[in-house]
């Protein structure tokens, strides 16, 4: 959806070749952007901060089904996960339209087809904006990590319990647990690392007066990344092919190390985890 929105206004500028505050209305160029523009880094900022907000709501769902069944049984319906994605959208919404109040100030990036919150260059009344913004991205990516982690633990104590190979087949672990937390494991390395930048040059623009407008637009790329690799992520690591070539590469791996030792092939249930 962030791109279905963003892009057409990014081909708009280079189609008419002028800037986003130029095609938009009430624009007068870099210091005071338009409606397009102002749009624009509301977009950015909503679609930066909404998928996070729901990656964390992901991993506390997959923290307490793992960690606190009893009360995941209990206390989280499907009327509650239907009406999370419209809550995080809406709060995300209002948080991210404080610059169009005054709380926070819009600024077109070179070459003119970016627009995002000003970072640095500006008084306390638009700098606090990207500080508040940072902030809470941070907070978001400790919690996912926070949870990721323990659901490891989880999942690693689950793993130590499960019968070796060999077992009768109704008593083989199942995998689609730990195919759900890879999945979510990954997705959050990558959000992280693409978040990083832009938490990093808004800490610096506001208290070390860093203005430098080409690394700020680096942060800015790197965040777009994020919404770019996901799907591709998600669709790589969540089919059966992905899967069965796990498994292969696994037992040859195995059966390498066991003829490397002189001993039977047996020996693979000791070097493949359960499942493979």
């Amino acid at each position: 959806l962030g791109k279905c929105l963003i892009s057409p206004m990014v081909l708009a500028a280079y189609a008419y070749n002028r800037s986003l505050s130029e095609l938009g209305p009430g624009g007068r160029g870099d210091e005071q952007p338009g409606v397009l523009c102002q749009l624009f880094a509301f977009l950015m900022a909503f679609f930066g901060l909404a998928p996070t907000l729901l990656l964390l709501a992901m991993a506390l769902e997959c923290w307490l089904s793992l960690g606190h069944p009893y009360f995941y049984r209990r206390h989280l319906t499907r009327r509650l996960g239907a009406a999370l994605g419209p809550a995080a959208a809406g709060l995300c919404a209002l948080f991210c339209a404080l610059p169009l109040l005054g709380f926070g100030a819009p600024m077109q990036y070179c070459p003119g087809t970016w627009c995002f919150i000003r970072m640095a260059g500006g008084g306390p009344g638009q700098l606090g904006f990207p500080v508040l913004y940072a902030s809470l991205m941070g907070l978001l990516v400790l919690a996912i990590v926070a949870c990721n982690v323990s659901s490891m633990r989880q999942l690693y104590g689950m793993a130590r319990r499960q019968p070796r190979r060999g077992a009768p087949p109704a008593a083989a672990p199942r995998m689609e647990e730990l195919d759900h937390l890879v999945l979510l494991g990954l997705m959050t390395v990558l959000f992280t690392v693409c978040s990083l930048p832009l938490i990093i040059r808004a800490y610096m623009g506001a208290f070390a007066a860093d203005f430098n407008e080409n690394a700020d637009l680096s942060a800015l790329r790197f965040l777009s990344v994020n919404s770019i690799v996901d799907p591709w992520v998600f669709i790589i690591f969540r089919t059966s092919v992905f899967r069965t070539f796990l498994r292969r590469l696994c037992r040859r791996l195995g059966s390498r190390r066991a003829s490397l030792q002189g001993s039977s092939p047996a020996g693979d249930s000791h070097f493949c985890p359960p499942g493979c």
